[in-house]
């Protein structure tokens, strides 16, 4: 007699430790010498720290459209308005042969869970790429050619740039997010019920509510009603949503609103004097005067410890591996 498949709960959800997020990267970040002037910008986070948890999907745009390296170097330029990406000595223009390239790339790597991009390149530069008008600098607000081109395609994917990975409080969210969206990649990639969204989402209440409360809510309409619509059309805007909330940076008063709903269900089990110190501790945290990581370590400590397994399950406990933490850059 066949047995109906249980349903899932939040504990079923894949464990950080146990999904690798398959990370697309510019091949010079790598260590590959395939710069203009055939050196290369190896990132050391990248290959000494981050390699072991993720999957790396080399990628070298000039490279593939043909240019080699060495190379002429190339420059935005806007002269007339329209965005060109041409060779310094504008004897060559590679604006539609990078977007073409950009197009394949987002269609032909779908399983992608982000991308790591080199800083201010006129083809790979997520954001401040200087651009030239009459061979002069008129700002630096520009994209590159390629990178632009994806963000417009994948907006549901996390895109960083090598410099901003310096910066450890965006370097967290990156990582966050890449390993976020690997689990979201892992419950649609497979055979997947309305059940096991609902399970998803449970297991992460607690992250989505420390970045975005309002697209926490409207998930969670769109969980609610996943029994009665088309599964593509609940994947598509759950999905917008998921990634859109992550994509928010999580503020100091969001965190301390995350962590009292961490402790709202230990309450009763707590006696007073314990509660007193947990909630100093989270007050702490919001006054600035110690670092996240101690009011986690004190709930996640007392969540064990009461055998409160949906707050054990939550994501927001350990959204990536704690290794990725402890490295300063």
């Amino acid at each position: 007699m066949e047995h109906e498949p249980r349903t899932r709960t939040p504990a079923d959800i894949p464990r950080t430790a146990s999904v690798r997020p398959r990370v697309a990267v510019s091949s010079c970040l790598l260590g590959a010498e395939v710069r203009y002037n055939g050196g290369h910008s190896r990132s050391r986070f990248l290959t000494d720290v981050l390699a072991a948890h993720v999957d790396w999907v080399p990628v070298c745009p000039e490279m593939e459209i043909g240019l080699g390296a060495p190379r002429p170097a190339m420059r935005l330029v806007t002269d007339g308005g329209a965005e060109r990406l041409v060779t310094r000595d504008r004897t060559a223009d590679h604006t539609d042969a990078m977007a073409a390239l950009a197009e394949h790339r987002a269609t032909a790597l779908p399983d992608l869970d982000g991308w790591v991009l080199k800083s201010r390149s006129p083809s790979c530069g997520p954001r401040g790429v200087s651009r030239y008008r009459a061979d002069m600098p008129a700002d630096r607000r520009g994209r590159g050619v390629f990178a632009g081109r994806l963000m417009d395609l994948r907006p549901d994917l996390p895109v960083e740039e090598d410099g901003r990975l310096n910066d450890p409080y965006l370097r967290d969210h990156f990582v966050e997010r890449i390993f976020a969206h690997a689990r979201l990649r892992h419950l649609f990639g497979g055979g997947w019920e309305p059940r096991d969204l609902v399970a998803f989402h449970s297991a992460h209440k607690l992250q989505i509510l420390a970045h975005d409360p309002a697209r926490y809510r409207l998930a969670g309409r769109v969980v609610a009603g996943a029994g009665s619509r088309p599964r593509d059309d609940l994947e598509a805007e759950y999905t917008a949503l998921f990634t859109a909330a992550l994509a928010v940076r999580p503020r100091r008063g969001r965190h301390v609103n995350a962590l009292l709903h961490v402790l709202g269900p230990m309450r009763r089990r707590l006696d007073d004097a314990r509660r007193h110190d947990v909630t100093e501790v989270i007050e702490a945290y919001g006054r600035g005067e110690v670092e996240l990581a101690v009011p986690m370590a004190v709930l996640r400590h007392d969540a064990t410890g009461e055998g409160i397994g949906y707050l054990r399950s939550q994501t927001y406990f350990e959204p990536y591996p704690r290794e990725l933490a402890a490295h300063p850059t």
